[in-house]
């Protein structure tokens, strides 16, 4: 049995209930934040007069010998105490005495989680968008220079049309930029704070909320106290940012490593981010993208398990809300560790794309299909009829055993006279330079695309 901070010391519970109801073990995370909300809530009590300058001189004291115990593994977390904010406020009164207590003036438990998360949340939001702006830069890098690398464009991965590396690459910057935007949206619509909202109602102490906003970095205070202790937004908001940056990431690495295959041979992962067989000793597993890709199933389970947290809470604060924590630091801690390693990998030098690979590929698949028949188009044949000759000119292909790009003038003049003259849409490059329209794979049409990808890195 063990007595408690809170109350009059003489509540006791079970060992039992102690460990189960405890949450020091993960939130001993947020300390920083913690003590940071501390400092400030006690520069407004004293400016507010609600407590003297010489408690706050003492609380500050205090404060950061407990940060400095903490930081050098000095500080004693005890299972007792519940929560961070509890183990703080205990070891911040046994070093200074009854001023500690009276820190808690005007606060509660439930507007120091909500602070506390709602930083943290924040602050990992822009720390990821940093690693999101980070991928974007070493994808363009190496995008500019494949801007003439040819290689297949899929669709039901099969062969479709014929692409640059570049322009595929680009594709990912794309997602990443809203990626990006998502998460600096997220934490600009969510930058309010919390504190002074007390356990649900406010309090009758003539605080200051937006004095400790303004001076935690928040755009304001939240306006309603109830939904200040029990908004939770913020981290489903930033739990979903993690799923869908991580579908994109899982996307990129799925191509990653079919591209690095013996069946594709597009690309030579480094072999620091690759891992060998315990029996065959030929083998290069693409491990670091395989393990980015198996992270996606977790972040996903980590949004699932905080939305089903929260769906049927009333208001304000309930205990079921403890569970939002290691939901959202797994996830946004996930995240960040899979940017930080496919970044690397792709900037890797030793991580090099085989571009006659690509190029040979580009000859399988019939790719110039559509050029043939466009080139039909612009002579005046209808498409549906452009169509179905270019699909006699690949039948014809195939019962040569050669590839449609291989086809000779003659060739295309023996499949119907109208296809006499188109032998140049057949040729692979002149294909993907075709697709000059914005936002296309021609050389033209990727350096705009550069040039956008570059000026967003720059604002």
């Amino acid at each position: 049995m063990s007595g408690k901070l809170w109350g009059d010391g003489s509540e006791f519970s079970s060992e039992l209930l102690d460990r189960f109801n405890a949450s020091i073990n993960f939130d001993r995370r947020l300390y920083r934040e913690d003590i940071e909300g501390s400092r400030a809530h006690a520069e407004m009590l004293a400016a507010q007069g609600i407590i003297s300058g010489e408690d706050l001189e003492a609380i500050k004291r205090g404060l950061a010998q407990v940060e400095s115990e903490i930081e050098r593994g000095e500080f004693d977390f005890k299972i007792a105490d519940e929560d961070i904010h509890m183990a703080i406020e205990a070891r911040l009164t046994a070093i200074i005495g009854e001023v500690g207590k009276r820190l808690h003036t005007a606060r509660s438990r439930n507007d120091q989680v909500a602070l506390d998360l709602r930083l943290w949340v924040l602050r990992k939001s822009r720390e990821i968008a940093g690693l999101l702006r980070d991928l974007i830069a070493i994808l363009l890098e190496r995008a500019e220079e494949n801007k003439s690398t040819i290689m297949p464009g899929f669709t039901h991965l099969q062969h479709a049309q014929v692409v640059n590396l570049a322009f595929h690459l680009l594709a990912y910057c794309a997602m990443f930029m809203r990626d990006f935007e998502r998460f600096i949206s997220s934490a600009d619509r969510n930058n309010f704070s919390p504190l002074g909202s007390a356990a649900l109602a406010g309090t009758p102490h003539k605080i200051d909320r937006e004095m400790t906003a303004r001076s935690l970095g928040f755009r304001g205070a939240c306006f309603n106290a109830m939904d200040g202790v029990s908004d939770r937004d913020f981290a489903l908001e930033a739990a979903f940012n993690a799923s869908v940056a991580m579908t994109h990431l899982s996307r990129l690495c799925e191509e990653l490593i079919l591209w690095s295959s013996s069946e594709f041979g597009f690309i030579r992962i480094s072999d620091r981010f690759t891992t060998g067989s315990s029996i065959m000793p030929q083998k290069r597993n693409p491990d670091a993208a395989e393990l980015v890709r198996g992270k996606t199933g977790r972040v996903y389970g980590n949004l699932i398990a905080l939305l089903v947290t929260m769906k049927s809470l009333p208001l304000a604060y309930n205990k079921d809300m403890q569970e939002d924590k290691e939901r959202v630091f797994d996830a946004l801690d996930a995240l960040a560790e899979c940017l930080t390693i496919l970044t690397a990998m792709i900037a890797d030098r030793q991580t090099v794309f085989n571009a006659e690979a690509m190029r040979r590929a580009c000859a399988k698949g019939h790719l110039t299909a559509t050029d043939l028949a466009d080139s039909c188009t612009k002579s005046g044949v209808p498409f549906r009829e452009a169509h179905h000759l270019a699909r006699r000119a690949v039948n014809f292909a195939m019962e040569k055993g050669v590839d449609l790009s291989e086809l000779t003038a003659d060739d295309l003049a023996s499949v119907d006279s109208r296809l006499a003259g188109f032998e140049s849409s057949l040729d692979l490059t002149a294909s993907m330079n075709s697709k000059s329209s914005f936002g296309g794979t021609s050389i033209s049409s990727v350096e705009t695309q550069i040039a956008i990808v570059r000026e967003w890195l720059k604002s």
